[in-house]
This record gives structure tokens, C-alpha cells and sequence, in this order.
């Protein structure tokens, strides 16, 4: 997928050039029908017994979890900071920020799904600090339970439960003296100098920014990629482990989809997903 470009290089009769997402224009521009929304509402009634959707007190749930976690995250780092013998300015700017990526960030979890997130600290923040000091905070903390750290993993993480939600974190450090709450991940320049660990680390934020950014429509994107989702987990295909594809790979695929059919509401979309990758 490739950022939105235009179509010509120059206008016709006084109009704006046409914009495209991807590398090639849209298949059909075709706006939605009546009976294509009511096909899309009965999609969603569809694949609500399977628990596809999260109600709004769970939703908040998660939202507040991850608030503590940032907060969390924030407070570890400026005491780490403080042993560092950094200014007080410094001790008290230096940030630290919880970013979440995967299905969550995605938005297309599923009810009592784990959630996938990167603690981001500024660049004297060592990895060996997340493994030691952090893993013991979180120790100590009453709403974590089932803590353990895989430091050895391709992607080293920690893994708890918080307040009955499941999370894995990895980590990243970057270059940076402090860490703005504005943080944009998708920016290269934030990769030079960093060790491999860091970049597979940010990798999962930066692939799924970059899918919500290349997206014509979110809200179509995501309820298009929960049926594909279910329709595979059905079938036992979804699994990069056994040979299938991901969750990643799957988005991928539903957000090219997207950019064929940029107009299109999501039973279309559902549609012309199959007649395209069946013939791709």
C-alpha cells in the first residue's frame, strides 16, 4: 500500500485532479445503494452472537486500564531518571508514552481480547531497566496479576493481566530526550541509531498506523475486517503460526480492498474482497 497520490498531472476544465489510495486508482468509485446499507446492517446483526463486539462499559474498561498504564509508565520513568542523576527539568519533562497496536489499535478486537502495547521511554532509559525495575514495580502493584517477563523472545515482552485485562508490552527506546504525548511513531528518522530489538519492537505501531492512514474510510475498513476476521477464524485459517495468515496480513489484504473500492460500505466491500483475492 502506498500513500494517496493523484491521478494526472494536471486539471480539466478548472477541476482538482482525482486522488487515489494505493499504487494503482480505484477500481469503482461507485457511491453505496440503499440495499448496500441495509446489507451492512444486517452483516452487523450477523456477527454479533460470536462476539465480535465490545459493549461500551467494556470499552471504557480498557480505556481506563490503559490511562493507569500510561500514568504508570510516566511515573517509572521520571524515578529512573531521577536515580540517573538527570535535572530536575529533565526529570520532570521527560515523558514516557504507552502506544497500542494490533487488533485494538485496529480497532477491531474482540470481546475479552488481549491488548497488544509499546512503553516508548527516552534514550537513557535502558532495556534492562524495563526488565528489572519496571518488572518489579509491576510486581508490587495490587491490579497486576499473572506477571512474567520473556526478555529471550524475538520480540522480548512483558506479559500480565491488569485489572482483568490482558497485556503484552514490549519496548523501545528512542533517540529522544524526552517523550512528547504528541508522539507520532510513523516517522523514519525515528529508526536511525536504534538496535534491532527497538525496531521489531515499534514495527507493530508503525504497520498499523501506517494501514488506519492508507484507509479511505475507518469505520468501513474495520467492520469489513471483523467479518473477514471471523469468516477465517471459522474456517481455521487465521494463524501465521500454522502456516496461514495473521492478523496483520489480514488487514493488509481487507485495506487494499478499501482502496479499490473507497465509496463502497462494508457487505460490498466483503464482496469485492473475495472476487479480488480469489483471482489476485
Amino acid at each position: 500500500m502506498k500513500e494517496m497520490s493523484t491521478t494526472g498531472n494536471s486539471t480539466l476544465g478548472g477541476q482538482q485532479p482525482r486522488k487515489h489510495y494505493g499504487i494503482t486508482s480505484a477500481i469503482s468509485l461507485a457511491f453505496p445503494r440503499e440495499i448496500d446499507h441495509i446489507y451492512t446492517q444486517k452483516l452487523t446483526e450477523a456477527m454479533k452472537p460470536f462476539g465480535v463486539f465490545e459493549g461500551e462499559d467494556e470499552l471504557n474498561h480498557r480505556l481506563a486500564v490503559l490511562g493507569k498504564l500510561n500514568s504508570f509508565v510516566k511515573e517509572w520513568i521520571a524515578e529512573i531518571s531521577d536515580s540517573k542523576n538527570l535535572p530536575l527539568s529533565s526529570v520532570t519533562n521527560v515523558g514516557g508514552k504507552i502506544f497500542t497496536f494490533g487488533s485494538y489499535r485496529l480497532g477491531v478486537h474482540t470481546k475479552g481480547a488481549d491488548i497488544d502495547a509499546l512503553c516508548v521511554a527516552p534514550r537513557h532509559i535502558e532495556r534492562t531497566d524495563f526488565f528489572s525495575s519496571f518488572f518489579e514495580k509491576l510486581k508490587r502493584h495490587d491490579e497486576i496479576k499473572d506477571l512474567r517477563a520473556v526478555e529471550d523472545a524475538f520480540v522480548p515482552v512483558i506479559k500480565f493481566k491488569f485489572d482483568g485485562i490482558e497485556i503484552d508490552l514490549l519496548f523501545a527506546r528512542l533517540a529522544l530526550q524526552s517523550i512528547p504525548d504528541n508522539l507520532d511513531l510513523r516517522g523514519d528518522s525515528l529508526l536511525r541509531n536504534l538496535d534491532i530489538r527497538c525496531i521489531r519492537s515499534l514495527n507493530g505501531c508503525r504497520v498499523t498506523d501506517e494501514i488506519l492512514y492508507l484507509v479511505p474510510n475507518k469505520e468501513n475498513f474495520r467492520l469489513t475486517l471483523r467479518a473477514i476476521k471471523l469468516w477465517a477464524k471459522r474456517r481455521g485459517i487465521y494463524s501465521n503460526m500454522l502456516g496461514f495468515l495473521g492478523g496483520v496480513s489480514w488487514a493488509m489484504l481487507v485495506a487494499r480492498t478499501c482502496q479499490l473500492y473507497p465509496n463502497a460500505v462494508a457487505a460490498t466491500l466483503v464482496h469485492k474482497f473475495f472476487l479480488v483475492f480469489s483471482k489476485w
